[in-house]
């Protein structure tokens, strides 16, 4: 305990130092290479930058990936107020992430505003085959999105964002970990992990590429826990002038771990998990008139999971299922002097043929009205509907308004109301997988609905944001079971309330003519969920009672010159498990082309368990090395 005082007390004496620079440096550019307030937030029509935006958003950018110690989106999404990431184990074989208090089924995945969520079950929404080199940044949108991207976005959106092809540029990374305890699993000593990428970007006259290839394995810290995975991720883009353009994005993953504990604790200790992935998505855009703007796009996700209850005996409860999702859409915007209108529509046919959920098809076609003004002076308005069809649960609508009012250049108060639908996956439907988990086919898709308010603070070197939110879900759904000894099987719920308060806070101290730097982001979330159901009492839920009432999250980084130091902390507090602080490190010297880099996870060797039965790692101890050069 003292040493994890002693590491908190020198990030917040940082923090504090960092603000007494403030005052001394006002004459000073106070700048980082992104510059927060010029971002477009990708919401696939109306532009709006992110200095005017009137939700709750944050944003992980290009240089927060170079400082954190994370090599894959799981582990950068863990530094992030109000996201939980859950993960069944390091380097990225599994995850679930939930936002604000919601469950993992109710967070949509994006890749540059594509649709990429699985509709088998959201256990693979995250299997994804971007490195984190391609990345540029990853978008946190909190609250029902449903106006802004279709269903199933019910508490939130996590949008991934690729980096444009500017230069002719070759890396080359690899890294390698261990805790040096030795695994459980006798048969394999030291517990280790390592992985490399290698990444090409090409620009020649109108002609953007990049081609990205990765590699992770780790022998698992704990009996029947292995893992290794292997991607490939391609985009280009054609520009024949600045009133067109056309891009397309390939991906594929290759994912296999053991999965003992990860899902049906104890009686899965023999189980193994391989998970294929493939996307593509071909979008272009064009500017019909200076008023007038077009962007059609058409995706296509594809995903392969054979799950082995008994690796060591296929014939007996194997899982096998195929699933694919084809989705087109049409987004148009219409801007006029007084404001901006967002019109479009979208369908998406999801099938699955599967050994223990069978053959599925259904069909969703969604359409959308949106209109935003400035026209009223210190006010921004941004209000609009989706209206949306599906083949299972008929017509549904969601209206949304959004409110911003700037008190001064710097102060602004914000609100929105929004309302949101999650479509039950093919799994929460169909899956016959005794004695583990069994499916509901009567479930009701959950609706939502969510008012919040917050204040706004932002300069060019500060942004913090300080809220309150209270949302209602309609027929929320949750995996019980009364006994030990049945099934985990889902049910709508009467309602699931959550109220939360939030403070983000964010500073970059970077004075042009001074060879030390400081950044810092600071988070708090407090949740305060209830379920209310009088036909479950004696239910004991499988999801819901994991989710955080505390969170903290504390990041401090100083560089000077070549060197720089980064410590990330987070605290969480679980509804019925102990809480547990974790506080990771990264020293890092950049050497002409090539980057090296030292991290500790784990710093003080926290036992702890963020999803099923599977303790996380200890300490860990992982170098790196990333080479770029131009050509």
């Amino acid at each position: 305990m003292n040493k994890k005082f002693t590491l908190l007390t020198l990030s917040l004496i940082g923090y504090s130092y960092a603000f007494s620079q403030i005052s001394e440096r006002q004459a000073s550019t106070l700048k980082d290479t992104t510059n927060l307030g010029e971002v477009i937030i990708n919401q696939n029509r109306l532009q709006i930058p992110f200095s005017k935006q009137t939700r709750n958003i944050q944003i992980i950018t290009q240089e927060d990936i170079k400082r954190l110690p994370a090599r894959s989106v799981n582990e950068l999404l863990s530094y992030i107020n109000g996201v939980d990431v859950r993960q069944r184990g390091p380097f990225g074989s599994q995850a679930d992430v939930t936002i604000d208090g919601g469950s993992f089924e109710q967070t949509l995945i994006l890749l540059n505003g594509a649709k990429i969520s699985d509709p088998q079950t959201a256990h693979h929404s995250l299997n994804l085959p971007i490195p984190t080199d391609a990345i540029e940044r990853i978008e946190i949108i909190k609250g029902p999105a449903s106006r802004i991207y279709g269903i199933n976005s019910l508490t939130g959106a996590i949008n991934i964002v690729t980096k444009k092809a500017v230069n002719n540029l070759v890396s080359a990374q690899i890294y390698g970990g261990s805790s040096f305890q030795n695994s459980e699993d006798t048969h394999t000593g030291k517990y280790y992990g390592k992985g490399f990428q290698l990444g090409i970007t090409n620009k020649v006259g109108k002609l953007e590429q990049q081609l990205y290839l990765g590699h992770e394995d780790s022998n698992g810290q704990r009996y029947n826990t292995a893992s290794r995975n292997n991607k490939i991720y391609y985009q280009g883009s054609y520009a024949p002038n600045d009133q067109n353009n056309i891009s397309t994005s390939v991906g594929f993953i290759d994912n296999q771990f053991g999965a003992n504990g990860y899902y049906a604790s104890p009686g899965d200790k023999e189980s193994y998990e391989l998970v294929k992935t493939a996307f593509a998505t071909v979008q272009s855009k064009h500017k019909i008139t200076n008023a007038l703007t077009i962007s059609p796009r058409i995706s296509n996700r594809y995903n392969e999971d054979d799950y082995q209850y008994f690796r060591h005996d296929l014939n007996n409860a194997r899982s096998l299922h195929y699933n694919n999702a084809f989705m087109a859409e049409l987004n148009a915007t219409y801007e006029k002097n007084f404001g901006s209108f967002g019109i479009g529509m979208e369908s998406r046919f999801e099938n699955i043929n599967s050994s223990n959920i069978g053959r599925h098809n259904r069909e969703n076609y969604g359409g959308y009205l949106e209109f935003k003004t400035e026209s009223i002076p210190n006010l921004f308005v941004n209000l609009g509907t989706y209206l949306n069809y599906n083949s299972d649960y008929s017509w549904q609508m969601f209206p949304g308004i959004d409110l911003g009012y700037d008190i001064n250049n710097h102060w602004k108060l914000i609100f929105n109301a929004g309302s949101s639908q999650r479509i039950p996956s093919f799994t929460d439907l169909y899956i016959n997988q005794r004695p583990a988990n069994i499916g509901n086919p009567q479930l009701q898709a959950e609706r939502a609905r969510q008012v919040e308010g917050a204040i706004k603070y932002t300069s060019n070197h500060i942004i913090a944001q300080a809220g309150y939110f209270y949302r209602t879900i309609t027929d929320f759904i949750d995996w019980t079971r009364s006994q030990s000894t049945e099934p985990w099987q889902p049910q709508n719920m009467d309602n699931n309330e959550v109220q939360g308060f939030n403070v983000n806070f964010r500073v970059n101290l970077n004075a042009l003519d001074s060879n030390t730097k400081y950044y810092a982001t600071m988070g708090y979330s407090y949740l305060h969920p209830k379920i209310n159901d009088n036909t479950a009492e004696n239910n004991v839920s499988k999801y819901a009672i994991e989710s955080l009432r505390n969170q903290i999250n504390l990041n401090f980084t100083i560089s000077h010159m070549a060197w720089s130091l980064t410590t990330a902390n987070r605290f969480n507090e679980r509804l019925s498990y102990k809480s547990y602080f974790i506080s990771d490190l990264r020293f890092a010297h950049q050497l002409d082309k090539l980057n090296l880099y030292a991290d500790a996870q784990n710093l003080f060797n926290v036992k702890y368990i963020e999803a099923g039965a599977v303790p996380m790692p200890g300490t860990w101890y992982t170098l790196g090395a990333k080479y770029t050069i131009g050509y």
